[in-house]
């Protein structure tokens, strides 16, 4: 495998970068590739800039664009494992402006300090993902926070994340669980540090106008992929020109297909198949899972509206019985078929009927 090398640093060239994503990641082919290839613009950043080069290439911050349970999160986390990297996940909606109540943004890279077990240059060079971003967007005057005119959850937010976006030295609390104590500081430059910001901006036209969940028919997402998100429409959603600016890599993902959700239960190496595979294994339980099993899950998933984060609370229902009495049943075999599914599914809705005894 070739890849650029330096001290403390290896980047594994686009392709290799694609094919692992592809590997854990499924459908979304043009996301992987677009995220893959500005990962690895960046660290050739990285290492310009440690290499004291004149620094020509900029900082390849991303926006990922798209439905809930497509995948935003599932990718930037399999990119800092393929990268060896620190990484946090933060929720845009917990930071308000300097000042007011409420985390600053320095917190985000306090988070990733703890979990690089605070060392400093691990960090610098470490992934944020901030996730709902589309909910700090700029506020009409209609729908203010009673704050008076000021939207410090809002634009006062993204006017803070600015200077970690474009690369500044900051300090940072060390201890995240009293992050407004002020004392324990510690400096951390975020030049080197790659932002993947994410949202669904679910009234953008880009979306289907079923509003569904992470799936659609194939002729709704052929037609979502066509129906590209322009700056014009993230401007006129409430985004800042200057947020706008410092994410420079756009990336749009689509919604997913029943045939998506069904490779994802089986195809990747951490898939729901295979972990509970194992578990029933360790108690001598063989599993079988065909097809109209798996498919029948999905189908569920989609009828509830629930995506691919759904799949997994499914799976909980569908083997629950077979779990808790697995070390009684050692030696013999279990086949969740179709309808073995749809009789587990349809028990779990009648214990959730309202207004029956506990």
């Amino acid at each position: 495998m070739r890849e650029i090398e330096r001290p403390h640093l290896r980047i594994p060239t686009p392709r290799e970068i694609y094919t692992e994503l592809d590997r854990y990641v499924i459908g979304q082919e043009v996301a992987k590739k677009t995220v893959a290839t500005a990962a690895y613009n960046h660290y050739k950043r990285v290492l310009q800039r440690r290499s004291g080069l004149d620094r020509l290439i900029k900082k390849s911050n991303m926006l990922l664009v798209g439905p809930t349970g497509c995948g935003k999160t599932h990718i930037a986390r399999q990119l800092a494992r393929i990268l060896d990297v620190p990484f946090t996940v933060c929720d845009a909606t917990e930071y308000t402006e300097a000042g007011y109540y409420g985390k600053d943004v320095e917190v985000m890279v306090a988070e990733l300090l703890f979990k690089s077990d605070q060392d400093v240059e691990a960090t610098s060079r470490g992934i944020v993902f901030v996730d709902e971003i589309d909910k700090i967007a700029r506020r009409s005057h209609g729908a203010r926070t009673g704050a008076g005119s000021r939207d410090i959850g809002g634009e006062g937010v993204q006017q803070a994340l600015l200077k970690l976006l474009e690369g500044r030295e900051v300090f940072v609390p060390l201890n995240v669980t009293q992050h407004w104590n002020k004392h324990d500081f510690v400096l951390v430059d975020t030049s080197d540090i790659l932002f993947l910001c994410a949202g669904t901006f679910s009234d953008l036209p880009i979306h289907d106008p079923d509003r569904s969940i992470g799936f659609s028919s194939s002729s709704a997402r052929e037609r979502a992929r066509r129906r590209r998100v322009s700056q014009k429409a993230l401007l006129d959603y409430g985004m800042t020109p200057e947020l706008l600016g410092r994410l420079a890599v756009t990336v749009q993902l689509h919604s997913l297909s029943e045939g998506d959700l069904c490779r994802i239960l089986s195809e990747p190496p951490d898939s729901l198949l295979r972990e509970y595979t194992a578990l029933l294994a360790a108690d001598d339980v063989e599993l079988e899972f065909p097809p109209d099993g798996c498919l029948a899950m999905v189908r569920h998933a989609i009828e509830k509206k629930m995506g691919a984060r759904g799949l997994r609370s499914i799976m909980e229902v569908v083997m629950r019985d077979i779990m808790f009495r697995a070390p009684e049943i050692a030696g013999t075999q279990c086949r969740i078929d179709a309808a073995f599914v749809e009789e587990r599914l349809e028990a779990a809705d009648m214990e959730l009927e309202p207004g029956e005894d506990r």
